[in-house]
């Protein structure tokens, strides 16, 4: 069977609804800076893709998936979250190296490949970093869970997912032991684009805004 797409353009289409789903809408530009590829490169595929139906592009707007693009996302997300929670779970691979190998195995498994993982898991709601994992159906659940870098001082809740899967960012997380699941309060939140103060049990931690964007806590 000829494939529609390439494993590039399914790239586009699962990056595109990740930053639809952060920031309302997708640009060019942050496509081309995490895909690390040129800009003209983004503008010919989103072109390629625009004229198969797959997303709408308007000019300094943005772009949008259309929902034939968003459902192909959502069928690639589940798969990689499904491969994540295999690679995690049953092979024991480390919990930072697991998206890029994930990356390389949602392009590859079946349907069926993808409901016998998902069924020998028994059925998990989120992949090992927090994230929803998409039903069969397409369906995926809506959290309200806040960045950390909005959250005013004082603040007490446990993370709940982390949205930046790069490798050193996973790794950096894990030394501090700022995994999903762990209790945390906000000590200070400096002004003018300065560090966040974090305290994670005895320990106190200071964080970027740029890290602390990717850190998603619920409340107590």
């Amino acid at each position: 069977m000829v494939r529609e797409l390439s494993q590039m353009q399914e790239e586009y289409l699962e990056l595109i609804y990740k930053l639809e789903e952060r920031e309302g809408v997708a640009k060019t530009g942050q496509i081309a800076q995490e895909l690390k590829v040129a800009l003209g490169t983004v503008t010919n595929t989103v072109a390629n893709l625009e004229k198969k139906g797959f997303l709408i592009h308007r000019p300094y707007a943005g772009i949008k998936l259309t929902e034939k693009g968003r459902k192909i996302a959502l069928n690639i997300l589940r798969k990689h979250r499904l491969s994540e929670r295999l690679l995690a779970d049953i092979l024991k691979i480390s919990w930072s190296a697991i998206h890029d190998i994930a990356c390389k195995l949602e392009h590859i498994i079946n349907e069926d490949v993808t409901e016998a993982i998902e069924k020998s898991l028994q059925y998990p709601k989120t992949c090992p970093h927090g994230n929803p994992v998409p039903d069969k159906d397409g369906r995926i659940s809506i959290d309200n869970y806040e960045p950390l870098v909005n959250l005013p001082v004082k603040t007490k809740g446990k993370v709940m997912k982390i949205i930046d899967e790069k490798e050193d960012v996973l790794k950096y997380l894990a030394t501090l032991g700022l995994l999903p699941g762990v209790e945390i309060e906000i000590e200070e939140n400096t002004p003018f684009g300065g560090p966040i103060l974090v305290k994670v049990s005895e320990a106190k931690y200071a964080l970027g805004r740029e890290i602390s964007s990717s850190i998603y806590v619920k409340r107590n």
